[in-house]
């Protein structure tokens, strides 16, 4: 069996191109190399470099054994990411979201409950969530995407539901209820991470403009001292009021489809008895 120092001296030179740069991106000698190469092609028992006077390169045959190589020590640094994730997972649970609202909800129940609960410090893009279920660096992602396969599968957790925050007196605040299409125009204060919810406000309202604040603080100081209009959730509104000043704003619910978001768990099937108790805890504590 080839020993995986030698894989990397393969790999490394491919990258780098002549012994010296090797020798000094691993930290070697370059003597030291050069030995790891000549036993490389003893292992394979095959011609891997062409040797010239100042120079060395690659053969076809070692293009392709530094090509396999590549992949290998990948699979290999994989499975041992995946197993340490796998036991920490045993021991935290490991909670990814792709959107604020049950994030928040994520950090009140951290609080409530006794078993040990690691969430994510940033929303992760639905598409790179499975990804991380299926290297166990996530025990649970809670997303809009719902999942059915063999070995992974959804539960249905609940809905949030968007509401616009007018001065109290614009034309619209005296409505019960508004749309994305009256919202046409308006000058919107939005923190900036926010997931899929972003996409949704600057598709559906037309021409609007979103003045994105990357800092809690700065949106909780506009929300406060200015009157720009603001979006929140019904489960931003019960769990995170106190980023926002709500005082003197009308809060209006936002009727159309598009407005309403549903949420699912999704995680390993292996790990469904586990994971049942906090699932609970989540449909319990989501806003209705």
């Amino acid at each position: 069996m080839i020993d995986n120092y030698l894989l990397e001296y393969l790999v490394t030179f491919t990258k780098v191109q002549t012994l010296a740069k090797t020798a000094a991106e691993l930290n070697v000698t370059q003597p030291t190399v050069t030995r790891g190469m000549q036993r490389l092609e003893e292992e394979f028992g095959v011609k891997l470099f062409d040797r010239q006077p100042n120079r060395i390169t690659l053969t076809p045959t070692g293009k392709l054994a530094a090509k396999l190589a590549t992949k290998l020590l990948q699979d290999n640094q994989t499975l041992v990411t995946t197993v340490r994730n796998y036991d920490q997972t045993n021991r935290v649970v490991k909670v990814a979201c792709s959107a604020p609202g049950p994030r928040i909800l994520a950090e009140q129940l951290r609080g409530q409950i006794s078993r040990p609960l690691q969430i994510w410090p940033k929303l992760m893009p639905p598409d790179q969530l499975l990804d991380g279920l299926r290297s166990r660096q996530f025990s649970m992602i809670i997303s809009s995407r719902e999942i059915q396969s063999d070995q992974v599968e959804s539960i249905f957790l609940g809905q949030e539901r968007l509401f616009v925050n007018l001065d109290q007196f614009m034309y619209l605040a005296n409505q019960r209820s508004v749309t994305f299409k009256e919202l046409r125009g308006i000058s919107f204060v939005v923190l900036s991470d926010i997931g899929p919810w972003r996409k949704i406000v600057s598709d559906h309202i037309p021409d609007a403009k979103f003045l994105y604040q990357t800092d809690y603080d700065a949106l909780r100081e506009l929300t406060k001292y200015t009157n720009f209009p603001f979006f929140t959730t019904n489960i931003t509104s019960e769990h995170g009021a106190e980023d926002y000043h709500i005082g003197d704003r009308v809060t209006l619910p936002i009727t159309d489809p598009a407005a309403t978001m549903t949420f699912y768990a999704t995680y390993l099937k292996d790990q469904r008895d586990r994971l049942q108790p906090l699932i609970k805890d989540f449909t319990t504590n989501w806003p209705q």
